[in-house]
């Protein structure tokens, strides 16, 4: 068996929960499937098979350096698809959604990660996002994390659930949310404030930087307010996905105490 040519138009999605919720939420867009050989009778995996099998899908068997070349080095857990891709959202859709927003009369709650290049940190903190109920994640198109399969199996069922915008300028963005009357609250180490006296009710977007270097400067000077995470002495920091996690329902806690 040999190895497809990459498309842009097509995306792989490996891993049992995240083809398990692409099934449930896209079966249109599957185009083909693999299963390790020998995995078949595997409890969850056949499962999966049956659910492809509603949907005209039969998984083809594979042996499994062929899907740990086709994952590049992956957990897949015996199990992958390939779909056609999803075009990546906007500042334009992110208008749209936002206006969608007011015209429902919820509160914007989002989540802003700035330089954040590791595709499984952003999966993780998207599944944050989707925990705590907020609306989005921002992030720059340029050097930001590229939501691969590795981040799409890291955010498990928030891939379906949590619209990703990818922004051309991130700086611009954020002068429209200052327009919008919503609080842009940077994280950053070395803030005097922390999140525990920072007011983080009503409409509301979290900015995250990278572990090594934080926020930009530009996005750092567009902030309504800088804050931090208090932690032990000798905690250098933590792994973004884990403070955007804490950060998140730090707000959820204020919001529902309001």
């Amino acid at each position: 068996m040999q190895l497809q040519k990459k498309s842009r138009n097509r995306e792989l999605v490996y891993g049992v929960n995240a083809v398990e919720q692409a099934i449930e939420t896209s079966p249109d867009k599957i185009l083909s499937a693999w299963v390790v050989k020998g995995r078949e009778d595997d409890k969850r995996i056949a499962k999966v098979l049956q659910q492809l099998r509603s949907y005209g899908i039969v998984a083809q068997s594979a042996l499994r350096h062929f899907l740990d070349e086709k994952c590049e080095g992956g957990v897949h857990q015996g199990i992958v698809i390939e779909m056609k891709a999803t075009p990546p959202k906007t500042e334009h859709d992110l208008q749209d959604f936002l206006d969608e927003l007011q015209q429902r009369g919820e509160v914007p709650f989002l989540l802003i990660l700035d330089g954040v290049t590791d595709p499984r940190n952003l999966g993780a903190a998207m599944r944050s996002v989707w925990a705590a109920a907020a609306h989005a994640v921002i992030v720059p198109k340029d050097k930001s994390a590229p939501f691969s399969p590795a981040a799409r199996k890291a955010a498990s069922g928030a891939a379906s659930e949590i619209p990703l915008f990818a922004v051309t300028n991130l700086a611009r963005v954020l002068d429209d949310l200052a327009d919008r009357e919503i609080k842009i609250i940077g994280m950053d180490g070395e803030a005097t404030e922390t999140i525990y006296d920072t007011d983080l009710r009503g409409p509301l977007a979290l900015v995250m930087g990278s572990e090594e270097s934080g926020m930009r400067r530009l996005t750092r000077e567009k902030c309504t307010a800088i804050t931090k995470i208090p932690m032990a002495s000798g905690v250098e920091s933590l792994n973004v996905s884990v403070a955007a996690g804490i950060a998140l329902f730090e707000a959820v806690r204020q919001r529902r105490q309001a």
